[in-house]
This record gives structure tokens, sequence and C-alpha cells, in this order.
């Protein structure tokens, strides 16, 4: 009886180290998700500015106020928080694949056969 409320507890316990897995990749991979979005838009604005004059009117939002600027002046920040997109994301992917990796070894070590219902 005891051997069977201690395999119960310790399927309970792989179960929920499991859905912890697979909860911390789902929120990386929504994180990657928001991410890319935001650099999609950075790459467009950027592709429209850079033909453009520097010394064009242009306007940018900075925390949810609009400013008036030149496009010469919004172009290197607009750059560099494009470039910061770009490491985010890449340091993303990568804690991604280690947690994936993981989260491999944990099934494998503990012999975990995941069952599609």
């Amino acid at each position: 009886m005891a051997q069977q409320v201690a395999s119960a507890k310790r399927q309970q316990d792989l179960q929920i180290q499991y859905s912890n897995y697979k909860d911390t990749l789902q929120a990386i991979a929504q994180k990657i998700g928001d991410v890319e979005q935001e650099a999609e838009e950075h790459k467009l604005v950027l592709e429209t500015l850079v033909p453009l004059p520097g010394d064009r009117k242009c306007f940018r939002m900075i925390n949810g106020v609009l400013v008036e600027r030149t496009v010469g002046d919004v172009l290197p920040a607009l750059q560099t928080n494009a470039d910061g997109l770009k490491k985010v994301l890449q340091d993303l992917v990568k804690q991604y694949r280690t947690k994936q990796d993981d989260m491999e070894k944990w099934k494998k070590k503990n012999n975990i056969q995941v069952v599609q219902q």
C-alpha cells in the first residue's frame, strides 16, 4: 500500500515537473513572438526612413507621448533599438533551446513518454 502511495506521489511530481517545463517553454515562445513582431515593426520603419533626407520632420512615440523630431535624430536611436531587439531575440531563442534540451534530458532520465489524447 505504501509503495502504491509513493508511486502515485512520484507520478504526480513528474506530471507537475512536465507541466512546469511546458509552461516555461510556452512563455518563452510567447516572448519570442512579441520580440519578433516588434523587431519587424522597427525594420519596416527603418526601411521607410533611411531613404528620406535627414532634416525631414518626423514624429516618434516616446513613453506614450508623440514628439516631433527629424529623421536624422530618430534613425540612430531606432537602429540601436533594432539591434537590441535582435540581441534579445537571439538570447531568447538560445534560452528556449537550452530549456528544451533540459526537458529532453529530464524525460530520458525519468523515462517519460508523452501520450497524446
